[in-house]
């Protein structure tokens, strides 16, 4: 790395067995998950609303947002909480434990062949010790059309 290379500190977290980058600026805390209520007719990414910080916040399932597969919660599993644009919201992953240092210099743009919902989820791809972490692009990933009425529907 060179001298003078701004970096930027993120949570590093997986999920299907591919690992994401969200800058630690969004990320107000990261807890186990113990106990998610569902909401009536909610869309199905939004998993239900945990409270967090005394706080009810919407949880959004990551696996369900990228077209993974649902599975069960495990001791690993992790609930972060995010604050973006002023909108407090969980987002549910496989793991999260791990906080890096990254060059900005380091990310480069998503390959062009990453297109429609999926490229725009994503800001860009840095490889790091061997494996390729993609970095999110938070507020389209939390965007999930009538975002800000289901927040504001919770959270008064």
């Amino acid at each position: 790395m060179q001298q003078g290379a701004a970096l930027e500190t993120f949570i590093l977290l997986e999920l299907a067995g591919t690992t994401y980058a969200i800058r630690s600026s969004f990320v107000q805390q990261v807890m186990m998950i113990e106990h998610v209520t569902p909401v009536p007719n909610a869309l199905a990414v939004v998993e239900g609303v945990v409270h967090a910080r005394g706080r009810v916040v919407p949880a959004l399932n990551l696996r369900v947002r990228f077209g993974f597969e649902k599975v069960p919660f495990d001791v690993r599993s992790r609930l972060i909480v995010v604050n973006v644009d002023g909108r407090v919201i969980g987002l549910l992953v496989d793991t999260a434990r791990e906080f890096v240092k990254i060059p900005v210099s380091s990310i480069e743009a998503p390959p062009e062949g990453i297109t429609g919902l999926t490229g725009k989820y994503l800001e860009g791809v840095v490889s790091s010790k061997g494996r390729l972490i993609l970095v999110l692009r938070l507020d389209q990933v939390i965007d999930i059309g009538d975002t800000e009425a289901m927040v504001a529907g919770i959270s008064s």
